[in-house]
């Protein structure tokens, strides 16, 4: 089945600026992989021929001095490439980036960042293209609902009850703990979560690729009491599709994975395992939109749901949940429920969480804000 056409508005690229932010974080964000002491921002501002401009933002999570590296690949090899250029639309301007930086990412070892720079460019077009149409972003792409549901992510394995409990008071109804720090200590917390929140409220884990495969199969069955909607990332995200496929047929746990998948290939490769209930491509990380939509749709096509991966500022953010809002289905939008005002300063809509757990993306044309790079470094040193 093919995707709804993405539509196609001419572009005449005249003007790129990355803007780097960096939050020092007062509570560190722990993962299995390491520790998190400040959250950076890479944003990006594309500006066309006739003054139309747009917003998009880079994956730069971890570790931050990337946010820098990826900020000089826009200015040195992205930009150069695009200035001057024409293109019928902002998915042929991401395929003649993907394709005229194929060989250069092979030959500098780094696809991750050239992808994940594209992909903000992307996120910045499709915010240009809704704005001179004078639409959100949701309904330029054909969506047609504002409205999409929300969970809290990156929840800290201290004290997660009480962070859970903070965000259910904010109007979140689902929450999603980091797990991998110890099987005494994964169940120590997951109990404490069902403790506070009960056991009909929607529980995820998120593992951060922190197991073996035995480790995995071995932690499988203690989680099962937790009735959770998922098991994110058990195994490393480069293991083999039949690693995954030995641990779905020992547990009833639904899995899930994609924001460390990239590529169509991939991701068809990710569809053909038949292992994951749940699909996480990151529109900051690979693809944006215009790569994305077509893997969303195949994904829906197949019976999985796509619920967005996103860990970094507002702009991307925004970004997801229009992408979530226009994909359609019974997805949630991943929020980081750690403080950074990169986040909450350039995200108002997380302000009016409803009763339902839902925010509302509004009318307002393209993502629906305007970043000021002034009011953001404002924000982060009242922040810090």
């Amino acid at each position: 089945m093919n995707p709804p056409a993405l539509p196609a508005t001419p572009l005449a690229i005249v003007r790129i600026d990355a803007h780097v932010f960096r939050y020092p974080v007062k509570v560190p964000v722990r993962t299995s992989f390491g520790t998190m002491h400040d959250r950076p921002a890479l944003f990006v501002r594309v500006e066309d021929r006739d003054g139309a401009f747009g917003w998009g933002e880079v994956w730069c999570n971890f570790p931050a001095c990337g946010a820098e590296h990826r900020a000089r690949l826009i200015d040195t090899v992205l930009a150069p490439l695009l200035l001057g250029q024409h293109f019928d639309g902002p998915a042929a301007a991401w395929a003649n980036l993907s394709q005229r930086t194929a060989v250069l990412a092979i030959q500098s070892g780094e696809p991750g960042p050239i992808a994940q720079a594209i992909a903000g460019i992307d996120l910045a077009l499709w915010d240009l293209a809704a704005r001179r149409a004078g639409q959100p972003l949701w309904r330029h792409l054909g969506g047609s609902r504002s409205r999409i549901p929300v969970y809290a992510s990156g929840i800290n394995p201290d004290a997660p009850e009480e962070t859970a409990l903070r965000c259910r008071a904010q109007g979140y109804r689902a929450f999603k703990l980091k797990i991998g720090f110890g099987e005494a200590r994964d169940l120590a917390n997951l109990d404490a979560m069902r403790e506070a929140l009960g056991d009909a409220a929607p529980l995820m884990a998120d593992a951060n690729q922190g197991w073996s495969l035995d480790e995995a199969r071995r932690m499988a069955p203690r989680l099962a009491p937790y009735g959770l909607q998922w098991l994110e990332e058990p195994l490393r995200a480069d293991r083999p599709w039949s690693e995954w496929q030995a641990l779905q047929a020992e547990t009833a746990i639904p899995l899930a994975a994609g924001e460390n998948v990239a590529g169509d290939a991939a991701f068809d490769a990710a569809l053909h395992a038949r292992v994951l209930s749940v699909l996480q491509p990151d529109a900051a990380k690979w693809g944006g939109i215009s790569a994305n939509w077509p893997v969303i749709h195949r994904a829906r096509a197949a019976g999985l749901r796509y619920c967005p991966h996103y860990l970094g500022a507002g702009v991307g953010l925004l970004a997801s949940g229009h992408l979530l809002a226009a994909a359609g289905g019974d997805g949630m939008l991943e929020v980081d429920a750690n403080e950074n005002p990169l986040r909450t300063a350039l995200a108002p809509a997380l302000a009016h969480i409803d009763g339902t757990g839902c925010i509302d993306l509004g009318e307002a044309p393209g993502i629906g804000v305007l970043p000021d790079p002034a009011q953001i470094a404002q924000a982060v040193r009242q922040g810090a």
